[in-house]
């Protein structure tokens, strides 16, 4: 005899009971009343035939036969259980954006900008990894990259997002600030270094500032890090534009006397070159890449 549909929420009040060796807590479970389960274990042991529970004043106990259907059924209802969930997670991972980037560049550039992206995408989940290892786009791995270098990597699609300058900052708070008045005064600073390729020195040079003793205080791997401790007024740090904007427009930090040094390296959008970006990923591709105008982004 084939199962039709209606005999699954007697099926579903029975699994509940069966493991409650309760109604009343079954019914809690499934929002019912507890005649409700009631009823519906009733109507199934009429369509078996056989009792399926002993009634007592505490609750139930299962019958030999009742064992039996409750085993099956639990089994049953716990597979089905796992594949709605796989169902689920499969639809909700293609609404799922995994990026990876610099901590300092999803701080100082990317967060201040998500609110238009999740406005306009309400639909786009966001997994945001930052680190400095280089991400590894195996199956499973992230869909898009944010990377700071030359623009060329092996096996995968680059795209310039924007460059940087580089240039002094602190804090109006630091001891010393009213005093410096051009480049060869910052010198005389405790100064800030991240984990950049280029720092003070590459900057000095092109404030044509020479042979000045520079006192590296402070060095932090991340960027982000180093800004944090130029505004609690620790010395100087070099500020990358990009990354350094929301300290200047809360006026946490202030630009100092001194040229903006063009860096080597830019920031590069970056997924596998093998395969196509999902929808979801091409469409914060494509919202990343109508940013990088570098007149407004």
């Amino acid at each position: 005899m084939a199962l039709r549909s209606d005999w699954l929420p007697a099926l579903a009040a029975f699994e509940s009971a069966a493991r409650h060796q309760n109604f009343a807590h079954a019914a809690a479970e499934l929002n019912l009343t507890a005649s409700a389960v009631s009823h519906h274990v009733r109507k199934l042991e009429d369509r078996l035939g056989v009792s399926l529970f002993h009634r007592h004043a505490r609750g139930v106990l299962l019958t030999p036969a009742g064992r039996q259907l409750a085993d099956a059924t639990g089994s049953t209802l716990a597979d089905l259980d796992d594949v709605v969930a796989h169902l689920r997670a499969t639809r909700d991972d293609k609404a799922l954006v995994r990026i990876v980037t610099l901590h300092s560049w999803a701080c100082g550039w990317l967060l201040p900008r998500l609110p238009s992206f999740a406005a306009s995408h309400p639909d786009i989940r966001l997994s945001i990894e930052t680190g400095f290892a280089p991400a590894r786009f195996e199956e499973g791995g992230p869909d898009l990259g944010i990377r700071h270098g030359a623009g060329q990597w092996p096996g995968l699609t680059a795209h310039a997002l924007m460059h940087e300058d580089l240039f002094p900052i602190a804090a109006p708070t630091m001891a010393g600030f009213d005093t410096i008045r051009e480049p060869a005064d910052i010198a005389r600073m405790p100064l800030i270094a991240d984990g950049g390729r280029q720092g003070g020195h590459d900057w000095f040079s092109a404030a044509k500032v020479r042979g000045a003793m520079l006192e590296e205080r402070f060095r932090f791997s991340d960027s982000n890090a180093a800004l944090n401790a130029a505004a609690l007024g620790l010395g100087v740090a070099l500020g990358r534009d990009r990354i350094a904007a929301p300290f200047l427009s809360e006026h946490r930090l202030l630009r100092l006397p001194g040229p903006a040094l063009r860096a080597r390296w830019s920031y590069y959008l970056i997924h596998p070159a093998h395969r196509r970006l999902r929808p979801a990923a091409q469409q914060f591709a494509d919202w990343l890449m109508d940013l990088r105008d570098l007149r407004t982004a």
